[in-house]
Formats: C-alpha cells, sequence, structure tokens
C-alpha cells in the first residue's frame, strides 16, 4: 500500500531503526494519550461543585459523568478505519484540535445540557486519539524491540493519566473553579496540534473505499448498548431492564458481524481475528483489565467507605498501583528480550494471580499491577505487530475495544459479585438492636449502609460499622479470587495459544 510521508522526512526509519525524529514523535504521541486518560477520571471530584453551579438532575449528573466514555468507546472503531483512509496524523491533529476547543466550551458551560453537550462531543472527538496514536507506532518503528519500548511508553502514560486524573482534579479544585479540570489539558493539546505536523509521520491507505455508513452505525450500537447497560447495573444493581440494552448491544453486533463479511471494503476487517497471535492477544487484553477493573472499582469504594478516606485521599491511594502499572509496562520490552513473548505474557499473568493470591491488599494488587502492565503491553504490541501496515488503525481500534469492554464486563459482574457476598454477610451477621430501616439499608448497599450506621447512637452504630467493613472486605476477596482464577486461566492459556505462533522472539 502506498504511504505518505511527513513533509521534509525519510519513511519514518525504513525497514531499519528509528532515528531521533521518530523519538521526538513519540514524545509527542504521549500528549494525547495523557489528556485522553486523563479525561475519562478527573471529573469525579467536581461533580459536588458542578452540582453546586450548574444545578443538574440526577440523570444529567450521571450523563455527565459518563456520556464522555461511552461515546469514546462506540466511536472506536470508525475512529481506528478512518485514520487508515484519511491519514492517521491527519485524523490525530484534527481531533486534538477539536478537542482542544471543546474543553474550553466544557469548561465555560453555563448549563447541564451544555456541558452534556461538549462532553459528547470530547468523546467523539477523543476516540481520534488512541487508535491513531497506537497505530503511527506500527509505520514510526520498524524494529520490533523499539516499537515494543514505545508501545510500553504508550501504555504506561495511558495508566498514569487515568490515575492521575481524581488526584488533578482535586488540587485543581482547591485552587480554582471546576471549569479548570478541563483548561488543565490545554497545553497539552495545543503543543500537539503545534509539533506534530514536523515530528509525525503520515501514513494513509489509498485504495480503501468511502466508510460504510450502516456499518458505523452498527459498531456504535453495539459497543453503546454493552457499555450503557452495564453501567446503568453497576450504578444502581442487576434490574430486567437494564439487559435490554445489552441485548440490544449484542444484536447490533450480530449483524455487524455478517454485514463485514460480505463488504469488499470493510469497516473492521475481521480476518484479523484468524491469525491466532492477534485473537489471543485480544482476549489476553480484555481478560487482564476484566480481572483487574472490577476490583479496582470495588477497592476504590472500600478505601472511602470501609476505611473512611475522602475520595482526594482514596485517589492518592490508588497511585501506588499506577505506578506498579507502569513498572510492568516498562518491564515488558525487557521480558520479551529475554523470553518468547507467550512466555512473558504467561509470567504477567501468573504475578497477576500470585499477586491477588498470597500478598496484603494493596501491595497484592501492585503485584497484579506489574503482571497487568506486561501482558497488556505485549498484548498491544501483538495485536498492532501482526495486523498488516494497511489495518493498524482497525487494529489499535479492537484493542481499545477490548480493554473498554473488559472495564466495563469487570466492574459490572466483579463489582455485582462483591455487593452480592457484601449483603450475603451482613444479612448473616447483623448485630442485635439494629433498627428494622437501618438493616435494610445495610443490606441494600455500602453507601446506604454506613450512611445509617453513622445516625445510630454510639454504641450500636459503631458494631453496624465493624460488620459492615467486615461484609465489604468479604466482597472483596470474592472479586479477588475471580481475578486470580482469571490470571491462571490466562498463564495456562496465553503460552499455549502463543507459542506455536510464529510469535517473534
Amino acid at each position: 500500500m502506498a504511504t505518505t510521508h511527513a513533509a521534509g522526512s525519510a519513511p519514518s526509519g525504513g525497514v531499519g531503526r528509528a532515528t531521533w525524529r521518530e523519538w521526538l514523535g513519540l514524545a509527542v504521541l504521549t500528549l494525547p494519550v495523557l489528556v485522553l486518560a486523563t479525561d475519562l477520571t478527573v471529573l469525579f471530584l467536581a461533580m459536588p461543585s458542578i452540582a453546586t453551579d450548574l444545578q443538574p438532575g440526577t440523570a444529567q449528573m450521571l450523563w455527565i459523568l459518563h456520556v464522555y466514555g461511552f461515546l469514546v468507546g462506540g466511536f472506536l472503531i470508525t475512529m481506528g478505519r478512518l485514520g487508515d483512509r484519511v491519514g492517521r496524523r491527519r485524523l490525530l491533529l484534527v481531533g486534538a484540535a477539536v478537542f482542544a476547543a471543546l474543553v474550553v466550551v466544557a469548561a465555560y458551560s453555563t448549563s447541564a445540557q451544555m456541558l452534556i453537550g461538549a462532553r459528547a462531543l470530547l468523546g467523539v472527538a477523543g476516540a481520534t486519539l488512541m487508535p491513531s496514536s497506537f497505530a503511527l507506532l506500527r509505520n514510526m518503528f520498524h524494529d520490533g524491540g523499539q516499537r515494543r519500548f514505545a508501545i510500553s511508553l504508550l501504555t504506561g502514560a495511558f495508566t498514569a493519566g487515568g490515575a492521575l486524573g481524581p488526584v488533578l482534579g482535586g488540587a485543581l479544585l482547591e485552587l480554582f473553579w471546576w471549569g479548570s479540570v478541563f483548561l488543565v489539558n490545554l497545553p497539552a493539546l495545543v503543543l500537539l496540534v503545534a509539533v506534530g505536523p514536523f515530528v509525525l509521520p503520515e501514513y494513509r491507505d489509498p485504495h480503501s473505499l468511502p466508510l460504510d455508513v450502516i456499518s458505523v452505525g452498527l459498531s456504535l450500537g453495539a459497543v453503546l448498548g454493552v457499555i450503557y447497560g452495564l453501567q446503568e447495573m453497576v450504578e444502581h444493581g442487576f434490574r430486567p431492564a437494564y439487559l435490554v440494552p445489552v441485548v440490544a448491544g449484542l444484536v447490533f453486533a450480530v449483524v455487524f458481524v455478517r454485514r463485514q463479511l460480505r463488504l469488499a471494503d470493510p469497516l473492521l476487517d475481521l480476518s484479523l481475528f484468524a491469525d491466532r497471535r492477534f485473537s489471543a492477544s485480544v482476549g489476553a487484553v480484555l481478560l487482564t483489565v476484566f480481572a483487574l477493573g472490577g476490583l479496582l472499582f470495588l477497592l476504590t469504594q472500600y478505601l472511602q467507605w470501609a476505611a473512611g478516606l475522602s475520595p482526594l485521599s482514596a485517589g492518592v491511594w490508588m497511585l501506588p498501583f499506577a505506578g506498579a502499572n507502569l513498572v510492568g509496562a516498562l518491564l515488558a520490552p525487557l521480558f520479551a528480550r529475554w523470553m518468547r513473548h507467550a512466555y512473558a505474557m504467561g509470567t504477567g499473568s501468573l504475578l497477576g494471580a500470585l499477586g491477588l493470591a498470597f500478598a496484603a491488599l494493596m501491595a497484592g494488587v501492585g503485584v497484579a499491577g506489574v503482571g497487568a502492565g506486561v501482558v497488556v503491553t505485549l498484548g498491544s504490541d501483538l495485536i498492532i505487530g501482526t495486523a498488516p501496515p494497511e489495518r493498524a488503525g482497525s487494529a489499535a481500534s479492537v484493542q481499545e475495544v477490548a480493554g473498554e469492554m473488559g472495564q466495563a464486563l469487570g466492574t459490572a459482574m466483579l463489582g455485582s459479585l462483591g455487593l452480592l457476598v457484601y449483603g450475603r454477610s451482613v444479612l448473616d451477621h447483623l448485630p442485635a438492636g439494629v433498627p428494622e430501616d437501618a438493616a435494610a439499608a445495610a443490606r441494600g448497599g455500602p453507601a446506604e449502609g454506613f450512611g445509617a450506621a453513622e445516625r445510630l447512637p454510639a454504641e450500636t452504630g459503631a458494631r453496624l460499622l465493624d460488620v459492615l467493613r467486615e461484609a465489604f472486605g468479604h466482597g472483596l476477596v470474592a472479586a479477588m479470587s475471580v481475578g486470580v482464577v482469571v490470571f491462571l486461566v490466562l498463564f495456562a492459556a496465553v503460552p499455549a495459544l502463543l507459542a506455536r505462533s510464529g510469535v517473534p522472539e
């Protein structure tokens, strides 16, 4: 396929090793990754201030929080293929410029409806950033070892940005108004748009056909339906009505797959999954994020409700996990030099299982974070590296969708399991003397239970709090146990699937 490159530059190192231009380009590519990850979490602590200023209803508050992530996930497949068609650098820079304009609109929103609209459009623009950033690595770094290191840096940047979001948001809110949590990303976006044209190469597939609009709608319906339904279950508990969007999303997914098989130039080339290295790596990324995503959701709740930390303090306590995950991502290229990808990913999965099974809570999660960093980084390397160059954007979007789905499924399923075990434990150990209304609140969930305990007389409230903390711990252990099983399955399956698939040494 023909390629185009940044004006005045050679084709990204040809088939040899990268030059200073590619490494400078990599530094620039960390900017959109940090922006996207930070924007997913930075709003958490700003909601009370937004509620006071804009006075949104309960439903509007939830949409302000979640519409951005919904639309990022929904448009990933479309934007991955669009980048292959119109140019990855072009789509990245246009998306970043639009994102920069929209963060100003969001920061100065004067109504809840205006902020929801800005967040929705930010999600669409944000979907251009990750696939284009990872896909550009495919034609910037032709040496396998250098590409793995580049992917480890971008993976680590995403983890760091997500973890720093709540902490950064808390610090900004101490000094400025709520709009500052949006404007903080503006300098990085301006730098990206200004420097990107000079250090990032261009790549596009000139033989691709216009995007199939029906496929775009089907992919959006599939991803949004599943993620929205699962998110509602997490927010409000399981109800049959929330299965409707999940089932609708799955129906859209089936129709989408059937349509892709018939198109000459599909939105998503399903033949990518015929390569065992690609499909096994997508599964490994999804399951790794599933195992830790639900656990981290419960852990943040545990730190706030059971340990009594503020949201900002809970965010600070989660920083060691982010650091451990970053260490795992940076170690992944070294693992791949010492052993084949299959065994390196298996080793990372074993670290995940051992960390969750045998270590103290935060230390164990840190060890699991190292293992997860190895698995996700090397899995991402295989996903992007095994795809044809003209399909790297689509491959990168599949990687991101796998992460989104893993997070949604893990939060919904493991979160629900943890809360189910919590409720059962409260029912079995409810202390005598607790009024029925407080007992019902305690069984209903941690937020209601801890709130009810604080309103009781001191001695009764203290006994109920002890039960609630122990019950929440039981729920957390149940979720960790599932995480151990998932990592052990990966430890057994990944080497078996990849060892004989021609995975690079």
